[in-house]
């Protein structure tokens, strides 16, 4: 956890730096490294976010919160999925970037319909209730239906993004090079 940490503070860092103009940066770090935010999808990293979800402030006087209900989780998560396949959408046309592009939009475009129907039904089944049992089925679900499929384009995303930033000379350190999936 302590090098995807790295990592994302170092893409963060990255795309600070380059949101300033359309630079080689800026393409890497939309197409390529903002990738890494789906890290976990149909594997670990999501279960353990919908199982324990982060709290939320509900009373300002009293500092009382209360967990984000499973929807609100799986919401944020398409919203910002959204968010960076926009960006990525707007990059505009860049031929040295084209196949970086094509694999960061192939990988979003696989995983938003995902967000949008099987995790939001998983999360009604958190917030309702359901039985441990159904929950964990559907999980089970997800991971065997998607899994292997998100690590195929995740990788060729992440190639495609490797060659771009060699071919540009932009220095890139993979702290974790393993891909994200099931622990």
């Amino acid at each position: 956890m302590k090098k995807l940490s790295t990592l994302l503070l170092y893409a963060g860092t990255l795309l600070f730096l380059a949101s300033c103009s359309s630079t080689p940066e800026q393409y890497f770090g939309t197409a390529a490294l903002n990738c890494n935010l789906l890290y976990g999808f149909a594997g670990y990293e999501l279960k353990r976010d919908l199982a324990t979800p982060s709290e939320k402030l509900v009373d300002e006087k009293t500092m009382a919160t209360a967990p984000l209900k499973r929807e609100e989780v799986v919401k944020d998560k398409l919203a910002r999925v959204e968010d960076n396949y926009q960006k990525v959408k707007d990059l505009g046309n860049d031929a040295d970037a084209a196949a970086m592009i094509k694999a960061s939009i192939a990988l979003y475009e696989f995983v938003l319909p995902v967000y949008k129907n099987e995790y939001m039904q998983l999360a009604a089944l958190y917030d309702t209730g359901a039985p441990a049992a159904e929950i964990e089925a559907m999980e089970k679900a997800i991971s065997k239906k998607y899994e292997s499929t998100f690590l195929v384009l995740y990788n060729s995303a992440w190639e495609a993004g490797k060659a771009y930033a060699q071919k540009n000379n932009i220095q890139v350190r993979e702290v974790n090079p393993a891909p994200p999936g099931n622990k």
